[in-house]
């Protein structure tokens, strides 16, 4: 079966605690539970948490929904997106199935990454190594006004903007995350191609600014 790997970049860095940390963490339970209703995502989707404060980790591996368990978040230190633009470079290598002559790997990972402030590291580096990977479609979130769209456009054309980091706008990108997953789970499924670009997400809510 071809899997559609989900990769979570989650800043968890200082300036994401109280509120903002919360609010992720609760996101994170709805978008788990929609999905596990949508039966072409239960089906297909798998996810990875990967978190970035001073270090990037990745806490959760590709796991399917069905047996995916919500890890801890906790947010202090800086916010280091190079890093985890690198690990989750190396880990798709590491747990995406490659396509073969022989066989259809999985999909092309979806990759979503929601951050309220600058990086903190080299940037170019990990990008370097992101960008030679192929993905599927990659969403940069920028929450909060510390956030600045211009370093998440160097990543990918996606970009959305919260204008606040507060738990009703952060749940309502986790939301049109989960609708996203569900709606790319569903066109590979029907059509066997994969969703590129934002157009073919479903819109986003109020909360959700598309950054052109």
């Amino acid at each position: 079966m071809r899997r559609l790997p989900v990769y979570l970049l989650l800043d968890t860095s200082g300036s994401m605690f109280g509120e903002p940390i919360e609010a992720v963490k609760n996101g994170m339970q709805v978008l788990v539970s929609t999905l596990r209703q949508d039966p072409y995502a239960l089906e297909t989707a798998y996810l990875s948490i990967i978190t970035f404060d001073s270090k990037a980790q990745q806490l959760t591996p590709l796991t399917e929904l069905s047996a995916f368990q919500q890890p801890d978040l906790r947010a202090n230190g800086t916010t280091a997106l190079g890093e985890a633009l690198a690990l989750v470079a190396k880990k798709a290598d590491q747990e995406v199935t490659k396509t073969t002559m022989e066989k259809k790997g999985d999909w092309k990972p979806l990759v979503f990454i929601m951050t309220d402030g600058e990086p903190t590291d080299d940037l170019n580096k990990g990008l370097a190594e992101f960008n030679k990977r192929k993905w599927g479609m990659v969403v940069a979130c920028a929450a909060g006004a510390g956030a600045n769209t211009d370093t998440l456009k160097k990543i990918t054309e996606c970009v959305v903007s919260l204008d606040t980091a507060d738990s009703s706008t952060i749940k309502a990108f986790f939301k049109w995350v989960s609708a996203s997953v569900s709606a790319g789970s569903m066109k590979v499924e029907e059509t066997g191609s994969e969703a590129t670009t934002l157009s073919e997400l479903p819109p986003p809510p109020p909360e959700v600014n598309i950054v052109l």
